[in-house]
């Protein structure tokens, strides 16, 4: 079992319409892991914990879509329904949401990467951030190697990930990644409030 403690909040990186089966860059399955991510939002709120929820939040003509060079299709740009939550996706009014790869030019699949994330974790106390979200090996790959490397301990929600599996290894090796890094697992049933 894992418990949360005061000095412990939750990421949930990217849950957006673009990123879902039916979007610009639908994640395979990525709809399913909302139940779990709703249970977790609710345990980290109910004991008053920060919970964070990152955006993707482009400008069109972003370096990632492929008119512009990128591998990806156009999604997630800021404003549109693309980059909004789905309707059936309800966190809680306190959360504080990070947007990311703000900048035309600027790749960034880290929640830390040109944003006020560590900053805002140090000043809130945070220690150890437990991760989810879309997609296990890009935002959540990143977002956990940064966590890392900026001293958090990391708890990686293996029941509130998704790849998007460009090869179809790309997840299970980012999740050992993840793990050999530092990060311990768990699934909803292994975190107590």
């Amino acid at each position: 079992m894992v418990t949360i403690q005061p000095d412990d909040a939750l990421l949930v990186a990217d849950i957006q319409n673009d990123f879902l089966p039916g979007g610009a860059l639908g994640v395979s399955e990525g709809d399913k892991i909302l139940p779990a991510l709703r249970r977790y939002m609710e345990k980290f709120h109910a004991k008053g914990n920060l919970v964070v929820l990152t955006k993707d939040w482009h400008p069109p003509k972003h370096c990632s879509f492929k008119p512009q060079g990128g591998i990806w299709p156009d999604h997630c740009v800021a404003g549109t329904k693309g980059a909004e939550h789905p309707p059936s996706f309800r966190p809680p009014p306190s959360v504080v949401t990070i947007h990311k790869a703000t900048e035309s030019d600027k790749e960034a699949y880290s929640a830390f990467q040109g944003t006020s994330l560590d900053a805002q974790l140090k000043k809130a106390g945070i220690r150890r951030l437990f991760v989810a979200g879309l997609a296990t090996d890009y935002c959540v790959l990143n977002t956990v190697r940064d966590a890392l490397s900026h001293g958090y301990r990391v708890c990686l929600l293996l029941d509130g990930i998704r790849a998007v599996n460009l090869r179809p290894e790309d997840g299970p090796r980012a999740i050992d990644e993840m793990v050999q890094k530092g990060a311990v697992p768990a699934t909803l049933d292994e975190v107590a409030a």
